[in-house]
């Protein structure tokens, strides 16, 4: 019976506990800070069982890493590297939906001379984009080509037919860290020219995309695209974009959501009985008037007819309401969170939609040149799981099951850019019902 431990129990984990507990001879322990939470995933199953980890438990987070066979972090992604380093030490398999950071990629060589798999962003962005990018690009080397335009896409949305409220978003995953990636910064390359985008500027740089069957969609840049190159092969490409997909007019909303400093973890204290109208005219450095709107558009430079207002109207940043967190040190970022998580749920019954789109242009020594898309549209099922928490956490436990069942055999630090990973794991995806649809148009030659 293998072991497998994951950490965490939060929105994205239970397709990933089920998925695993429905695999012969895996049990399932699920450790949280919120035991309830573990409670719910497991419902009981016969192989799994639960327990409470606080983040500062070390002693017993290693103890539970040495009784295991894998360990799946799911935890806030500063502490991937801790969990990495315990699974290193007694020889364990690790996995992580999560970005790289440079303290993983310290760890590539301890983890290769441990004979440990630690495999990283195999989530759904990142992770399918990686994975369903990958199949293509080996393609097109393997029948002599070149890609010489890399543009991928990825957003988590509301479907269209749950698509209600002005912001054109819900959310089925953290609202702080959801609000903390409108801060990152940004470089891609464009028709060979490298752009760097500071965080304070993401926001401008946005541009429209045509996804068949949903319309035209907003999208911005996804952190570093540049930092892929080598990982995927693509060191000389012309044209190299990763970016988020959004509804259209989430990006002017956004730009003056930062331009106000809603974004800021400044950790502040606010009084019992502040309202979200003295919050917003605050971060002005005025007190409130009786036309906040009009100042508020004065203030950032709009019309007050702007449908940037009613977005921020609807929320209620205008609004006498009292803020929902006081009498204690936060962030305006914290509060910002806290109004959307109360405001742009799903509602029961509703369901989530991730978009992922990839386009390629590859050339070829006959002076052939292809244009070549790869779509994934997928719905949450109502009353089920949502999208978001398939997309991101099957992969994740279909990588462990294959690293456990001896298919995966690699060490070190990886992420699933290599054929002995990506093939099994999107296979197995389609079999769930999760599949990019590919489609290839050539021209010339």
């Amino acid at each position: 019976m293998k072991k497998v431990l994951v950490l965490g129990a939060g929105l994205v984990s239970r397709p990933l506990v089920r998925y695993l507990l429905d695999q012969p001879d895996f049990s399932v322990t699920v450790a949280s800070r919120t035991v309830s939470k573990a409670d719910a995933l497991v419902a009981g199953h016969p192989k799994g069982k639960t327990m409470t980890l606080l983040a500062d438990e070390t002693d017993k987070l290693e103890k539970l890493i040495r009784e295991h066979d894998l360990a799946i972090s799911l935890l806030p992604a500063p502490l991937h590297p801790v969990v990495a380093q315990f699974c290193i030490k007694h020889k364990k398999h690790m996995v992580t939906t999560s970005y790289v950071s440079p303290a993983m990629e310290k760890l590539d060589g301890p983890a290769r001379d441990a004979g440990v798999m630690v495999l990283n962003e195999i989530g759904v962005d990142p992770g399918i984009d990686h994975m369903s990018a990958m199949r293509i690009i080996h393609d097109v080397k393997e029948r002599g080509g070149k890609v010489v335009s890399f543009k991928s896409y990825c957003g988590g949305l509301p479907a269209p037919d749950c698509n209600d409220n002005p912001w054109g978003y819900k959310f089925s995953w953290s609202p702080r860290a959801v609000c903390t990636a409108g801060k990152n910064t940004g470089r891609y390359r464009e028709n060979g020219k490298e752009i760097n985008v500071p965080g304070p500027d993401l926001f401008l740089h946005h541009h429209t995309v045509e996804v068949e069957g949903l319309g035209e969609m907003e999208a911005y840049p996804n952190r570093d695209s540049l930092g892929y190159l080598e990982l995927y092969g693509l060191e000389d490409i012309n044209t190299m974009f990763r970016g988020t997909f959004r509804y259209q007019g989430w990006c002017d909303c956004l730009k003056k959501v930062v331009d106000l400093g809603m974004l800021d973890e400044t950790p502040v204290t606010y009084p019992a009985g502040t309202t979200f109208a003295q919050w917003t005219a605050g971060l002005m450095k005025k007190t409130p008037s009786g036309d906040l709107r009009k100042e508020l558009a004065l203030h950032l430079g709009l019309d007050e007819t702007s449908d940037v207002l009613d977005r921020f109207e609807w929320l209620g940043l205008l609004s006498d309401e009292p803020l929902p967190i006081v009498d204690t040190e936060t962030t305006p970022l914290d509060i910002l969170a806290a109004r959307m998580d109360q405001k742009m749920k799903y509602a029961p019954g509703e369901r989530d939609m991730i978009a992922l789109c990839h386009y390629f242009t590859a050339k070829f020594p006959n002076g052939a040149e292809e244009r070549i898309t790869s779509t994934l549209i997928d719905y949450g099922r109502p009353d089920g799981d949502s999208s978001m928490a398939r997309t991101v956490s099957l992969p994740a436990a279909i990588g462990a099951a294959l690293i456990l069942k001896g298919a995966i055999r690699m060490t070190g630090v990886h992420i699933p850019v290599a054929k002995d990973i990506y093939n099994p794991v999107l296979d197995e995806l389609a079999n769930l019902d999760i599949r990019c649809v590919e489609k290839t148009t050539t021209v010339g030659a």
